[in-house]
């Protein structure tokens, strides 16, 4: 079995993209946070002792899909042309979703930019409320849809 990642000696490389068209790609991805209600009620009311959660985490995710390949061993660094963040509340969960899109005209897909971001921006806002609630959970963290590139379209039901 031939293995994308490593070459003739088993050794691990970064695939060579070269070969591949330029094409208009794009990810979305999506994750939960929930917590308890004191810690819910502090960024709705914006209290939360470390400052603005939501807009923090938001451009936290940001640099979290421009770094993705500094933190992901394989993933090739990415000139991305847009990343965009939205913050949803659920009150009847005391949750949040965060949900991240990255784009760009390239060789190589951009769903894991799209999933670093996710992930960055609800450990940001772990790390900003978690002196209220050490037992948040982030969860559901997940590919919603992908566009471009040789496999086409995808699109979670």
């Amino acid at each position: 079995m031939n293995f994308s990642h490593l070459n003739e000696k088993n050794k691990p490389i970064m695939v060579d993209v070269s070969p591949k068209q330029i094409t208009k790609r794009l990810a979305i991805a999506s994750g939960k946070i929930t917590m308890n209600k004191e810690a819910y009620l502090a960024v709705i009311n914006q209290s939360a002792k470390k400052g603005a959660v939501i807009n923090t985490a938001i451009v936290a995710a940001i640099m979290g899909a421009k770094k993705t390949s500094d933190i992901i061993p394989m993933c090739h660094p990415l000139n991305l042309t847009k990343v965009e963040v939205d913050i949803s509340a659920n009150e009847k969960e005391y949750s949040f979703t965060l949900q991240a899109s990255a784009s760009l005209d390239g060789k190589t897909g951009v769903e894991m930019e799209a999933l670093s971001a996710v992930s960055i921006g609800l450990l940001t806002m772990y790390d900003m409320l978690k002196a209220i609630d050490k037992t948040m959970i982030i969860s559901d963290i997940k590919l919603l849809q992908k566009e471009g590139g040789k496999s086409g379209q995808f699109k979670r039901d």
